[in-house]
């Protein structure tokens, strides 16, 4: 078994960016909106700010204050398109806004978090997608004619996820938690790649994977004080490939943002 390196293929890619902005004549401004950040939040926000000060990045971060409503979030994305090269909503949004409607207001050319992505060809790949699609290059990790099978349909997860397998010829399987235990168990059995996206602890155990399947764990959620993925550890013992968590999809997703934004700027 492979544990893959997430912060190693970070330090590649930020170096990778790091040298692009430097041959600019002017560095890509990345918009920040959030609506009453949580502590969780907050945290969140100062790592990216952090990463795009070392990348030579300009960021922006506008606040709106708890009862702000979708029409005000749609007005701060309209605003925010004129001045910025790239957008990013902070999620969560307070439940009172509608989500899906200030995510889809965002234009596909600022897109950072590639919310629009269906699977087109030459598109931004959502960050988690383009970790996966990182890992599956350099390891050599084929998803055409595989049985995949991705647990979660969330719009961060699961259901890119489904249309970036589909695009690359893979049969694939989307479990939620409709599924009956043995049920989940007989596809789980018959994968050749697994994506995880749940957020659940020990959520994919040994007993349902078979030797030399690969995962590819975006779960992520605290047991115990610590940050875990939705992989148990003992399905390590059986896996061919594995991203741990932490160190990684987690740290790609936080350099591929900065490499869409330049890769959207210079479409633009």
């Amino acid at each position: 078994m492979q544990l893959l390196d997430g912060r190693a293929l970070a330090q590649d890619i930020n170096a990778s960016v790091k040298v692009r902005v430097s041959c600019l004549n002017e560095a890509p401004t990345l918009a920040i909106l959030a609506c009453n950040p949580n502590f969780e939040t907050q945290k969140y926000l100062e790592l990216k700010k952090r990463a795009a000060a070392a990348l030579g990045i300009s960021i922006t971060v506008t606040i709106l204050p708890k009862e702000a409503d979708t029409e005000a979030c749609l007005k701060a994305i309209m605003a925010l398109t004129q001045k910025s090269s790239g957008i990013i909503v902070q999620l969560p949004l307070p439940l009172h806004i509608d989500t899906p409607a200030v995510l889809a207001s965002i234009p596909v050319s600022r897109d950072v978090d590639a919310f629009s992505y269906h699977g087109e060809e030459g598109a931004v790949l959502p960050p988690v997608l383009g970790a996966i699609d990182e890992f599956s290059k350099r390891f050599s990790i084929p998803f055409e004619k595989m049985a995949v099978v991705i647990f979660g349909a969330g719009r961060l997860v699961g259901i890119p996820a489904f249309h970036y397998a589909k695009a690359k010829g893979a049969s694939v399987t989307v479990l939620t938690e409709l599924e009956s235990a043995a049920e989940v168990k007989r596809i789980a059995l018959a994968a050749n790649i697994i994506i995880l996206g749940v957020g659940k602890p020990g959520l994919l155990t040994a007993a349902m994977v078979k030797a030399g399947v690969v995962v590819f764990d975006a779960g992520a959620s605290e047991d115990g004080g610590l940050l875990v993925g939705d992989a148990a550890l003992d399905v390590a013992e059986k896996a061919a490939y594995l991203t741990p968590v932490p160190g990684g999809i987690g740290p790609v997703t936080i350099a591929l943002l900065f490499r869409n934004l330049l890769d959207l700027s210079a479409r633009q």
